[in-house]
This record gives structure tokens, sequence and C-alpha cells, in this order.
């Protein structure tokens, strides 16, 4: 199961490369590429999948790095983080499926005043289908099939639901 609520019989666990700082800090020079005449003010990531890769993005572009996390179920700005009215943000995630988390973010930012000029992950994994409310790129695009439970093959043939990442099921 992924963080979405589709099942899907791959999963993309991007904290296995992100434990080793080299690799987290190329994948955050790559993103960082992409961005640099975007006059991007500060990088925002959901918590916690983007933590890690939106900080090396925001090394990278010589700007602050700031995350989002659910409160009472809606993505929010907490710990003290502010935006300043019209502030240019990039919002990074590790894995994109459905784009909910960094659709989350960007509605959090805009709320608050920013202006979210784009949004970057390591993985796209809807094969470039995800819609986050801003011009997308990724380092990866693939297509991984992520099926509604009510359809999913091995949810009808009694397999157990795992959930890899920090959530359990």
């Amino acid at each position: 199961m992924l963080s979405s609520g589709l099942h899907s019989s791959t999963y993309l666990q991007c904290a296995i490369a992100l434990q080793d700082p080299a690799i987290a800090g190329k994948f955050g020079k790559d993103i960082a590429e992409h961005f640099r005449d975007k006059s991007v003010a500060a990088v925002v990531s959901p918590a916690i999948g983007g933590i890690i890769i939106g900080y090396e993005v925001a090394k990278h572009l010589g700007v602050r790095f700031i995350w989002t996390e659910r409160e009472n179920g809606k993505m929010t700005l907490r710990r003290g983080f502010t935006v300043k009215p019209g502030e240019i943000m990039l919002v990074v995630e590790d894995v994109v499926t459905t784009g909910g988390s960094t659709r989350e973010t960007v509605t959090a930012l805009r709320e608050a005043g920013a202006q979210v000029v784009a949004a970057a992950s390591i993985i796209d994994r809807s094969g470039g289908n995800a819609d986050v409310g801003v011009p997308r790129t990724a380092l990866a695009t693939l297509v991984v099939p992520a099926v509604e439970p009510s359809v999913c093959d091995a949810c009808a043939r009694g397999e157990p639901t795992t959930k890899p990442g920090s959530k359990k099921t």
C-alpha cells in the first residue's frame, strides 16, 4: 500500500538511496540545476519523505529550507515556519504517485501567501500524469501501476497488504 492509499506490486523506497549523503547530494544538485533561473527563495517539502531531498536541493540553490506536515489531516506549516507574501517557492518530494502530498503542500503555501513556481521529485511513478497544480519535473519518470484497493488483484487473492514506508498498516 502506498501513501496515496493506492495499491501497487512495486514499491520505490528513496530513503534507501538518500541514506548515502553523496547520493542525496547528487540528486539534490541535479534537481537544483533545473531551477537556477527561477529566483527561488525557499524549498519546501512535505514531511517526511521529502525532507532529505528538499534540504539537499535548497543547499545547492543556496536558499532556506522548510517543510509542511499534516495537522488534523491538513498539510500545514508548523514549527514556526512562515513565508513572506509573494515569496517564490519550489516544492520538492522524493516520490510522486498521485501528487497528493505535493498538491497539498502547494495549497498550504498559497494559503500562506507564497508564490509556488514549480515542483520536483526524484521519481515520478505516475508516468508524468500527476497534476500538482504547478509545472513539475522529476529526475526519472516511470510508469508503475497503482490501483484502488477495490480492484487490487493481490487483495482479491487474499494476500496481506504491506507498507514498507514510514506508516504501517
